[in-house]
């Protein structure tokens, strides 16, 4: 294969991970490093450099959106940021260490959690009663706009939102994905915040605990720019279109079927690495 057909190839398939990934929530990393992986012969740890980085530009890009608009929580984002950057950074450590095949199951297992996370009804928190007493301490309770209203808000349970973030960020690091399921997990059902806050706020994280664990893998090498390059342009066109159309389409259909190729490719995954060790 041609240097050009391979860069093609990259291009063409980023751009359909960061669409796909962009209208059902899921990220474009969940796509893009099995198609380096299992189609292209990519090495894993190659792969998830090169994920990495389209992380950090597709949150750069959408997250300067949300702070404007006044959704983003700008303090709780900065205070789990501490968690996820120090989760993001052992885990990149541990994954120049650990075999590609155990990475590669535990990539599979995390990408059916995550689909399966994405199916699942989410609830709305608004309720300002028993707020926490480090959320108080922090001031980290806000409120956010929508349709020129005001929405208020109490944070909960803080010390459980993070270390449940501590763990989302070394999987970040290790896996090269946002770990936007567990960030779910702390934000919507540990520390009960309101949908759009907690979206955002993570969207608004991703690419702080992206930028930390890149430097390990820069520093090892494993960033290659005739990979990561294409990969970037690819999922960040993909996933500023996607947030376009967001606002007119209806997903629910699009995120079972993407659903199921998720899990087809997490299976995948699996295999390969139970087959290589």
């Amino acid at each position: 294969m041609s240097v050009l057909l391979f860069t093609i190839i990259i291009l063409l398939g980023a751009f359909l991970a960061g669409l796909l990934g962009s209208l059902t929530g899921l990220g474009g990393g969940v796509i893009i490093i099995p198609l380096l992986t299992l189609a292209l012969g990519v090495d894993i740890h190659y792969a998830i450099g090169a994920s990495i980085v389209s992380v950090i530009a597709t949150s750069s890009g959408s997250a300067a959106a949300y702070v404007k608009e006044g959704i983003t929580n700008i303090r709780i984002g900065m205070f789990l940021e501490i968690a996820t950057t120090i989760g993001a950074v052992c885990g990149a450590i541990v994954a120049v260490y650990l075999n590609a095949n155990y990475i590669a199951i535990l990539f599979g297992c995390i990408l059916i959690f995550s689909a399966i996370m994405t199916l699942k009804k989410k609830v709305d928190h608004t309720t300002l009663d028993n707020t926490d007493k480090w959320a108080n301490f922090f001031k980290l309770n806000g409120s956010y706009p929508d349709k020129g209203i005001d929405h208020p808000y109490a944070v909960k349970h803080v010390p459980g939102g993070f270390l449940m973030m501590l763990f989302a960020g070394t999987l970040s690091g290790l896996l090269g994905i946002g770990s936007g399921a567990l960030k779910v997990i702390a934000m919507d059902n540990i520390m009960r915040l309101p949908f759009k806050v907690s979206t955002t706020t993570s969207n608004f994280m991703m690419g702080v605990t992206a930028a930390a664990s890149a430097v390990v893998y820069l520093h090892r090498g494993q960033i290659d720019p005739g990979i990561a390059m294409p990969v970037c342009i690819g999922v960040l066109t993909g996933a500023t279109i996607g947030s376009k159309i967001l606002l007119r389409a209806k997903t629910d259909k699009l995120k079972m079927i993407f659903a199921v190729v998720v899990v087809f490719l997490a299976l995948q995954m699996i295999y390969k690495g139970i087959s290589g060790l």
